[in-house]
């Protein structure tokens, strides 16, 4: 029933759901606890002069916040990763960061850190603008490197970032972790399979409430990148490229709600979207919707609403969700409801038992996005992987949903590539 093979957890009769526990809470609270406190692998050991044996040793440039989650704790777990170095702007920061998670090296400048000789992959979580002069630097200087989404500004920098790769002969991934996991590759299974019939129509969301993005957060500054499309809406048009097998045709429709700062100067230029709704036509006379929005407005102005990160689909035979399809290693749920048939849930935490890319339950998808990364690296098959055809296919389409209502490409970087 499960060809590709998925470990499903969970398969429920939908009649059942009042009566029956969706899930252990035993279960859901130790893999909540070790996605948190990772169990400590055993580093592998060099011999002698066998660098390929020694673990691969990370750089981080920049103190972000998304780090730990992404790459410090995933590498906890591994015993083939390493995070060695960091450098930040400020190097009392980096110091302070490094203490805190346990980093051996702090550089002072982001330059020394990729001309570390014990550096062999750089993680760069710079803001989106700093991205292709980071990334190119790092790539000259002979780093792989394990790259935040978006994969830069525009498409042009992102194809010359991967050319620079492919160039040097080395791995450069755009980090959309949420594809290394079993959830949004079992939903892609069902729809493939051709179960629920031929795609009709696909909403993706991605969206938070008011509070958690402040005001002053980078996301909202045009000059290095900012905007909710930029931001979630990435993965949102990924999702919908991803499960579809395809890219757009034509944007059909695009809205913005632009930023608005609490007290703009008078020169301010509106020119940063706040949430994004896109219609998207699709071969085979299928259509999609994408909605991000960094700032849910307040219910009644004083309550917050849930995140919504919903994958919908519409089906001929029937319809598909996955609710949680960013952050599954969570908790998240793929429901699938036939025209004709049972009703079911289903719950993708592993791969098949026997399968070298098996993984464990609570391993969430930057874990998976590490596994996948090393192995490359270390000249062996990922179980899955985001091709440089696929990233930057996805920033032309970013780009294409900006330039339908006027509202343009966030600026090219000002670093000048020379080799």
């Amino acid at each position: 029933m499960f060809p590709l093979g998925f470990e499903v957890t969970e398969l429920l009769d939908l009649s059942q759901l009042n009566t029956r526990s969706l899930m252990s809470p035993l279960g859901f609270f130790t893999r909540i606890y070790k996605i948190i406190n990772p169990p400590v692998a055993t580093k592998a050991q060099g011999n002698g002069a066998d660098e390929a044996s020694r673990p691969l040793r990370f750089g981080i440039l920049g103190a972000a916040n998304i780090a730990p989650p992404a790459l410090i704790n995933p590498a906890i777990s591994h015993p083939e990763a390493e995070v060695y170095a960091i450098a930040a702007r400020d190097p009392q920061r980096a110091q302070a960061y490094a203490r805190k998670h346990g980093i051996p090296k702090v550089h002072t400048s982001y330059d020394a850190l990729i001309h570390d000789p014990e550096v062999d992959a750089v993680y760069n979580p710079l803001p989106n603008g700093l991205h292709y002069e980071w990334t190119m630097k790092a790539l000259e200087a002979g780093k792989h490197v394990l790259l935040e989404k978006p994969a830069a500004n525009t498409a042009e920098e992102t194809k010359q970032m991967f050319e620079l790769a492919e160039r040097k002969g080395l791995v450069l991934l755009e980090a959309f972790h949420y594809r290394f996991h079993p959830s949004i590759q079992r939903t892609k299974e069902i729809l493939d399979s051709g179960e629920l019939g031929k795609i009709k129509h696909l909403e993706v969301f991605m969206v938070i409430p008011r509070g958690i993005v402040g005001n002053d957060d980078i996301r909202f500054d045009y000059s290095i990148g900012g905007g909710a499309l930029m931001d979630m809406g990435c993965y949102t048009l990924n999702c919908i490229r991803y499960l579809t097998s395809s890219n757009p045709t034509s944007v059909l429709d695009a809205s913005h709600t632009l930023f608005e700062p609490a007290n703009p100067p008078a020169d301010y230029k509106r020119n940063v979207d706040r949430a994004t709704t896109a219609s998207l036509a699709l071969p085979n006379d299928t259509t999609a919707e994408l909605t991000c929005d960094l700032q849910q407005p307040l219910v009644l102005g004083f309550i917050p609403r849930l995140p919504k990160l919903t994958v919908l689909v519409e089906c001929e035979g029937g319809t598909l969700e996955t609710f949680n399809f960013v952050l599954p290693g969570f908790y998240h749920s793929i429901t699938v409801v036939p025209k004709s048939g049972r009703s079911r849930k289903e719950k993708a935490y592993t791969f098949r038992k026997g399968d070298s890319n098996f993984g464990e339950e609570w391993w969430d998808t930057y874990r998976y996005q590490l596994e996948a990364f090393v192995n490359r690296v270390k000249g062996r098959e990922p179980q899955t992987w985001v091709t440089k055809e696929d990233s930057i296919a996805n920033m032309e389409w970013i780009e294409r949903i900006y330039a339908e209502k006027g509202l343009g490409s966030r600026p090219n970087s000002a670093y000048v590539h020379s080799p």
